[in-house]
């Protein structure tokens, strides 16, 4: 009798089983073809520059939206900044063995020696919005702005509203690729109008507080500039924070790069006169097309250019 009943229960069980593999979860529903094929779930590690700025945010949006659509798990992490962070983050991916790594690097030289351990590990690097600059790193594609363009936009919208003549400064950021990429692109642009002289180009690291201080040192030091490109909008918005203080609004005009919620309220009231505008969202979802064809064998180009645009108080209305 007892013999029976066990019989029961395992039968019972057995067909327990057999419906949930059958009906499978919302996870199942979710995995592509390839996935089905491995049997496996394909893990990707992501280290962002920052997840605090708008950019980032949708950019991360992008690789989250086309993760989903095929099944691959994420491990979404940021260097905020700080390239020793970041190289932690991921020689963690390194040691957890991931199928893929994404980065964007705090700085795109001093990341090399450990994207050189990841290619040691035979583990597959990508960078989205910056490269890395360092000799040696392999990565199978970058995916980012037209930087070079998109400089190219910045130094023209402040040559035309100058009419060719006038004192700029730059506030940069020279560690990061994509930003070396948009200052170049404004420099060689810029150049095409002579009576437009650059009378400064100092860092204001990426960030709005020292932004701020960069372009309170820039104005005191040329009472008669005339605009200002900064690299980011937090530079930008920095940037304008001095200028307000110093009583110039009405006498340097700002061209920002990224076209963030905040600045487009600014170039909505006229604070700032321009902005090139990325598309994050879709550096995301490419970045994770290149990973999935790379995965199914496919050939990937070693980059993939995005087109940026220009946002104007016209763009606004």
């Amino acid at each position: 009798m007892i013999r029976v009943r066990l019989f029961a229960v395992v039968l019972v069980l057995t067909i327990a089983g057999f419906l949930i593999v059958g009906c499978g979860g919302d996870g199942e529903d979710a995995r592509n073809t390839d996935e089905a094929a491995s049997g496996k779930r394909a893990v990707i590690g992501v280290s962002l520059l920052t997840r605090t700025h708008p950019f980032y945010q949708a950019l991360e949006a992008g690789l989250g939206e086309a993760a989903r659509e095929r099944g691959y798990e994420l491990i979404i992490q940021a260097g905020e900044f700080d390239v020793a962070r970041q190289k932690d983050q991921i020689e963690n991916f390194i040691v957890r063995q991931v199928d893929a790594i994404i980065v964007s690097p705090c700085d795109s030289k001093s990341i090399g020696t450990t994207i050189q351990a990841a290619n040691r590990a035979g583990i597959p690097v990508f960078t989205a919005d910056i490269a890395v600059l360092a000799a040696g790193a392999q990565v199978v594609c970058h995916v980012a702005s037209d930087n070079v363009a998109g400089g190219r936009l910045a130094a023209q919208a402040i040559s035309k509203a100058l009419d060719g003549q006038g004192r700029v400064a730059i506030i940069d950021h020279p560690e990061v690729e994509s930003v070396i990429q948009r200052v170049n692109g404004f420099v060689e642009e810029i150049a095409q109008s002579p009576g437009i002289e650059i009378v400064a180009q100092l860092t204001g690291k990426g960030m709005k507080d020292v932004a701020f201080r960069t372009a309170e040192d820039i104005l005191q030091a040329h009472p008669d500039l005339n605009a200002i490109f900064g690299i980011n909008d937090d530079t930008a918005l920095g940037a304008l924070a001095a200028i307000e203080k110093a009583g110039k609004r009405d006498r340097v005009l700002i061209v920002g790069f990224d076209a963030v919620p905040e600045a487009r309220r600014a170039i909505a009231a006229g604070k700032i006169h321009a902005d090139v505008i990325q598309q994050p969202h879709r550096i995301g979802r490419s970045t994770i097309e290149a990973v999935a064809n790379y995965m199914a064998g496919a050939e990937v180009p070693s980059s993939i250019l995005i087109p940026c645009d220009l946002f104007t108080r016209d763009s606004v209305e």
